[in-house]
């Protein structure tokens, strides 16, 4: 009888234990649930922060932009010069940097050419080893 006992103590241990199992594992899920959330509400305010900051820097360009233009203005150029100079200007930093931005972002360069390499260079030796055989 006290073998019997003895199994159903193991048994009541071993029930116990994936219990306890459960439900830490239960818990690890739960926090880790909650941390994603909370990481995505910053991440959310992050980006907010970031929107409203590039559309703060947008309208300091103009109002730069303005300014340069009614400086031109005030040194003697008519008001319809300064204007089109400033313009002129700020297209021509804008295109340069959409043919570098462009540039950059085309599929070639993006391809993984080291891994590529080293595929083909694994490739190659395994084909060699094979012939050798």
């Amino acid at each position: 009888m006290s073998d019997h006992n003895t199994n159903k103590s193991a048994g009541n241990l071993l029930s116990d234990a994936m219990t306890n199992v459960s439900a830490l594992v239960r818990n690890e899920v739960d926090l880790a649930r909650a941390e994603v959330s909370e990481n995505l509400n910053r991440a959310g305010v992050a980006i907010g922060l970031i929107a409203g900051a590039a559309i703060i820097a947008l309208v300091s360009l103009n109002v730069l932009a303005a300014a340069l233009v009614a400086a031109l203005t005030e040194a003697g150029l008519d008001a319809g010069w300064s204007a089109l100079i400033v313009g002129v200007v700020l297209a021509a930093v804008a295109f340069v940097m959409i043919g570098k931005g462009v540039n950059d972002l085309k599929l070639s360069s993006l391809a993984p050419t080291r891994t590529v390499k080293n595929v083909k260079r694994d490739a190659e030796a395994v084909k060699d080893a094979y012939d050798d055989k």
